[in-house]
């Protein structure tokens, strides 16, 4: 089974990360009955100083270059992942889209509707690239600045409902799509570097939110549990 990681920031890693898709990865190889393979077009994390995704610092070295591969960017969103998608998906040819966006959607480029609007224009792209592909999206969790900001927090808040109603309207049985259910003891100081971005116990919850929406829903591997590293 073949799995391809789309998100922004906080699924890229910045150098030195170990990232919620390494985590993932040690869940499909400890609890899938059939081998996985990661995909994608990219591999780096990112890197400050060059202000590309180009490091190869994964805080465990012995992460393996090809299960490093995804298709997520540093301030990027559904606005710049919807134009790629098809394509991506065509030549990588994953079964299982794992997406994590909208955050940086909502906080710099585009309001909750127009961000919705972007994500069912992905769902459209990749099903042109892969009629029977399968999603997992996992709505928008809110960082640091929805505490002081009561306009961006009522735009994640709006956007995560039109996102559910997205995944109501465009499921269906030959490409089923999920809607995550977001962890619900994530807590900005303790599970985040800077309010925004995963540390070490966020990542444990952001691949747990994924992996338990695909036991429960699909019946795929078994309960997340955390690999201490």
């Amino acid at each position: 089974m073949r799995f391809l990681f789309v998100g922004d920031s906080q699924t890229v890693g910045r150098a030195g990360d170990y990232t919620w898709r390494y985590r993932m990865w040690q869940h499909l190889c400890s609890s899938f009955p059939v081998p996985c393979e990661i995909v994608g077009p990219r591999s780096g994390l990112y890197d400050a100083g060059a202000d590309a995704a180009v490091s190869t610092d994964y805080a465990d070295p012995g992460f393996p270059a090809a299960a490093r591969r995804h298709l997520a960017g540093w301030g990027e969103g559904w606005l710049h992942m919807a134009p790629v998608i098809r394509e991506t998906v065509a030549v990588h040819r994953p079964d299982v889209l794992l997406v994590a966006l909208g955050l940086i959607d909502l906080g710099f480029y585009t309001d909750s509707a127009r961000t919705a609007g972007n994500a069912r224009r992905f769902i459209a792209g990749a099903r042109a690239g892969a009629p029977g592909v399968r999603m997992v999206l996992l709505p928008v969790v809110p960082n640091v600045r929805a505490r002081t900001d009561a306009a961006f927090a009522a735009e994640c808040d709006r956007f995560n409902e039109l996102l559910a109603k997205a995944v109501a309207d465009l499921d269906e049985p030959s490409s089923p799509i999920l809607l995550a259910s977001p962890p619900e003891s994530y807590d900005l100081d303790t599970d985040t570097y800077d309010g925004t971005h995963p540390g070490p116990s966020g990542e444990h919850k952001l691949a747990a939110a994924f992996a338990t929406a695909m036991r429960q829903a699909w019946g795929l591997g078994g309960p997340y549990e955390v690999v201490r590293s």
